[in-house]
């Protein structure tokens, strides 16, 4: 394996090499960087062009002024040996600056976007090749190519419309109506009575039972104001977490072995003690007070999946970590609802916003700031999602049938394996492979920036800088967001050939 790394990392240094030297003479030749000043009629334009050709080199042939960049380059691949140094905008600004400021904005945009539409998409997936040719899969099929085929600008567009101002509006009076509550508890029950199937009789209890059930908490949540000054509450989190513990035993051990079941119960047991221990805490924390919070979460699971496991205790850990974890996230999402209300009086009731990546010069506790970048991610997340989750979807369906007529599959079916062991353990692992490939370039290319999601959204990110650094014949910012790419590009191929190996073992790097 160590063999591999390096001898990927040395054929990895040189392509990205003889890419940046090819982008960087392509990037020369695209266009006149005195352009705007050879055209301006300012009186010291002379000594404004010779101070442009001291600042970007431009006396230098370009292949000689690559090397130039190359060595402060070097210093951004090689941290702590040598300075990063991207040279300067042609209006003089640093472009390591400029970078650094970019790449925050994107990793906010497009990383728990691109994370969220993976773990749905594969699991959707999944569920749709277990289910071929049912109900479910047909409308997940025709769901999918739909988004697929939306153009991402048009999306953005509807979203802001009704996702923002529209939805801004209704929160001044935030009432249901009963006909619009009946609706979308129709359309809730035909969801569920697609998704759970089964005989006539069971579909028409599914349908009866997910309409009275989701058409009266709309109801009932319009009723108590509860969208006014939303909240969970202490029972909707136990409720919520209990459910979640028995969701992990059947994904990680089933119900067999009843240790991991009580590892996960108590896992959930002190999450919710912790609604109340942790009070003071988490009034104003910090973000490093929630990451401490987070690893001593990690802790007690491994404690006590550790102390209750038995014989199952890989599993148990398992179990009681992600449980804890996902208890963790509901306490978070309650205190963070409920700064709902003060956020909502302070931007005038405009909760949902529309443009950029925060409200602009504002400040206030850790939740109501969080809360704020909450609610300007909450659009362009959706519509990367949307585009995104077809792809991933289609992928591992497709992954999951090749898989499950191996021969490996039907044999493991045949000594007797339980179903939920034979997709967990055989199944899907195998079917990550080439899911894996598709990640890791997709990865790769989020971090380059979603330039049509950026420009719509306002978002001052990688995407945003590249295009705006095109269209100014600026050649320093162009370069930079190149070696980030081409970087991303290399580094997540070269992981994703890792990955293969402990996916399957029958691969070996060597």
């Amino acid at each position: 394996m160590l063999v591999f790394i390096v001898r990927r990392v040395i054929i990895s240094f040189f392509i990205l090499l003889a890419a940046t030297f090819v982008m960087y003479l392509l990037t020369a030749n695209s266009g006149n960087p005195l352009g705007d000043l050879q055209e301006s009629r300012a009186p010291n334009r002379e000594a404004l062009i010779e101070a442009r050709i001291r600042l970007l080199n431009l006396d230098t042939p370009a292949p000689l002024r690559y090397f130039i960049w190359l060595k402060g380059a070097a210093g951004c691949l090689v941290p702590f040996a040598l300075e990063c140094d991207l040279g300067q905008s042609i209006q003089g600004q640093d472009v390591s600056a400029l970078l650094g400021v970019a790449f925050t904005q994107t990793l906010q945009l497009v990383v728990a976007a691109t994370v969220l539409a993976m773990i749905l998409g594969i699991t959707v997936g999944i569920v749709t090749a277990l289910r071929q040719y049912s109900g479910l899969d047909y409308t997940v099929t025709f769901s999918a190519f739909l988004f697929f085929s939306l153009p991402i600008f048009w999306v953005a567009v509807l979203l802001k419309e009704y996702g923002a101002i529209r939805f801004n509006d209704w929160l001044a009076d935030p009432t249901v109506p009963i006909t619009v509550a009946v609706v979308l508890g129709a359309i809730s029950a035909l969801f569920w009575m697609i998704v759970i199937a089964g005989d006539r009789n069971r579909r028409i209890t599914t349908f009866v039972a997910a309409f009275v059930a989701s058409a009266g908490a709309l109801w009932l949540l319009s009723e108590t104001q509860w969208f006014a000054d939303p909240g969970l509450g202490v029972v909707v989190i136990a409720v919520t977490a209990v459910g979640l513990a028995f969701l992990t035993t059947a994904v990680v051990a089933g119900f067999t072995y009843r240790n991991v079941l009580y590892s996960a119960l108590a896992s959930a047991a002190v999450g919710i003690v912790c609604h109340f221990a942790l009070g003071p805490v988490l009034d104003d924390p910090s973000s490093l007070t929630i990451l401490l919070l987070a690893l001593v979460t990690v802790g007690v699971g491994v404690g006590i999946g550790y102390a209750l496991g038995g014989l199952q205790r890989r599993q148990a850990i398992q179990a009681a970590v992600f449980t804890g974890l996902g208890t963790g996230a509901l306490l978070f999402l309650d205190r963070l609802l409920g700064a709902w209300d003060s956020y909502s009086d302070r931007v005038n009731g405009r909760v949902i916003a529309t443009i950029g990546a925060r409200t602009p010069n504002f400040e206030g506790t850790f939740w109501e700031e969080g809360l704020d970048r909450a609610t300007h991610l909450v659009l362009p997340t959706i519509a990367i999602v949307l585009i995104s989750f077809a792809t991933y979807t289609r992928y591992t369906r497709s992954s999951m049938l090749e898989v499950l007529n191996q021969d490996y599959v039907r044999t493991a079916r045949s000594k007797g394996l339980a179903e939920r062991g034979v997709i967990v353990k055989h199944a899907f692992r195998n079917a990550m492979i080439p899911i894996t490939t598709l990640m890791a370039f997709d990865f790769a290319g989020v971090l380059s920036g979603a330039v049509i999601t950026e420009n719509v959204f306002g978002w001052t990110g990688l995407g945003r800088l590249f295009t705006d650094s095109l269209r100014a014949v600026d050649p320093n910012p162009v370069m930079g967001f190149f070696l980030i790419a081409g970087t991303a590009a290399v580094v997540f191929n070269m992981l994703a050939d890792i990955a293969y190996a402990f996916l399957d073992p029958r691969i070996r790097l060597s």
